[in-house]
């Protein structure tokens, strides 16, 4: 049975949940998803599968971090403004921490002993995307329509590739679920969310973003301010990227190595151990901010790095969600989102080789701890930190 995301939680309970996995969802994007699935649908209830998969639809649609956006929006649902802005600040601040220890000089790990833990953390992803394909086609794809249309989600993923892939799939996911799910039936009425975001909020959000994203290059160029251009930059890259992850990177390739703020090797540098970090690699972004020739660098210019790549992903979202949580309850969006949901399974399915399996199974030794991992969670119903644990280590043996 589906639950609407409608019981209010404390902020220090959402804070606690993210901090958890801020600081253990190691594998990029698509593991996070996987990550949020068990803890927030799987373990703590806090909303229903087709509502977690409503949230994946619409964040897959908009541009900026989708599983930062998904994460926001969680903690906004559970414990309103306060929530969302610590869900935010728990999943970010530790990889952005570290990453700006990394910047200043601290060592990191090095040797066989790092390289089994770092793969053994990826091998771990595996595990844990495999886990969230598998519980969301079983809930979201239940009969053969569906099912087809997952199968399409992924061959459209892996023939058109890159986030435009990942939009189309989901396009024609909507126009399937249009067709073919109609009379789709078993499936509970979805009670509304209660979102503490008026349609006017949301309003004022979405001029917000459209004016930073006209206006700061504007000023920039008026005032020849660093700092402006720094804001710029990556207020740009936050807003023009779908699918976030390592596809923000050729936009800050572009923004600071062409530019000649930074050089190319300290930029690959960051972005080697921002591989090993958990949470969003969007975090590279205050690597960046501590480290270029412009703005005020240092823990400053990180800050104000990070904030500028993630907010017009945050400010679209809350500019969506008050029209699309009415729009989800008409009976034609209900159709639609059937065959988008279904397409999000397809999505996750094809992630699940590439990125997730091509980096991290490299041999036999790795398959077979992906797959003690797998039924761990499965089976045996580990909590996910304990396969984490246990995978990592274990790496240590295994690295290839």
């Amino acid at each position: 049975m589906s639950r609407s995301p409608s019981h209010r939680g404390r902020p220090l309970e959402v804070f606690q949940a993210f901090l958890f996995l801020g600081l253990t969802s190691f594998g990029g994007p698509i593991a996070h998803l996987g990550y949020f699935r068990h803890e927030f649908v799987t373990r703590r209830h806090w909303l229903g599968e087709q509502d977690y998969a409503d949230l994946v639809a619409l964040c897959q649609f908009l541009p900026g971090p989708a599983s930062s956006q998904v994460g926001f929006a969680l903690g906004l649902l559970r414990a309103g403004p306060w929530g969302a802005l610590l869900a935010w600040m728990a999943f970010t601040l530790p990889s952005a921490l570290l990453l700006v220890a990394f910047a200043l000089g601290a060592s990191r790990l090095e040797g066989t002993v790092g390289a089994g833990l770092v793969h053994g953390l990826k091998v771990a992803a595996v595990a844990i995307v495999a886990q969230a394909v598998w519980g969301m086609a079983r809930g979201l794809c239940p009969d053969r329509r569906r099912a087809g249309i997952a199968l399409a989600a992924v061959f459209t993923v892996v023939v058109v590739g890159g986030p435009f892939g990942q939009v189309m799939a989901i396009l024609a996911g909507l126009l399937a679920g249009l067709a073919l799910c109609r009379s789709a039936g078993g499936e509970p009425p979805r009670a509304p969310w209660l979102l503490p975001v008026s349609r006017r909020f949301g309003s004022v959000a979405m001029a917000a973003f459209l004016l930073l994203l006209a206006g700061l290059p504007l000023l920039a160029l008026a005032t020849t301010s660093p700092t402006l251009d720094l804001l710029d930059a990556f207020y740009r890259a936050g807003a023009l990227v779908f699918g976030g992850g390592h596809v923000v990177l050729p936009l800050l390739e572009a923004e600071v190595v062409q530019s000649g703020w930074l050089s190319s090797d300290a930029f690959l540098a960051g972005y080697g151990a921002a591989q090993a970090v958990p949470g969003p690699l969007f975090t590279f972004a205050a690597y960046l901010g501590s480290v270029l020739d412009t703005g005020p660098g240092g823990l400053a210019g990180a800050a104000l790095a990070l904030v500028a790549i993630f907010v017009p992903g945050l400010l679209l979202l809350v500019a969506v969600l008050p029209f699309w949580n009415t729009l989800r309850h008409w009976a034609v969006a209900q159709s639609a989102m059937r065959g988008a949901n279904a397409a999000v399974v397809g999505i996750l399915g094809a992630a699940l080789y590439h990125p997730v399996w091509t980096g991290a199974i490299l041999g036999p030794e790795q398959f077979a701890l992906a797959l003690a991992g797998f039924l761990l969670l499965v089976r045996w119903q580990l909590p996910a930190w304990a396969v984490v644990g246990l995978l990592s280590v274990s790496g240590i043996v295994v690295v290839p």
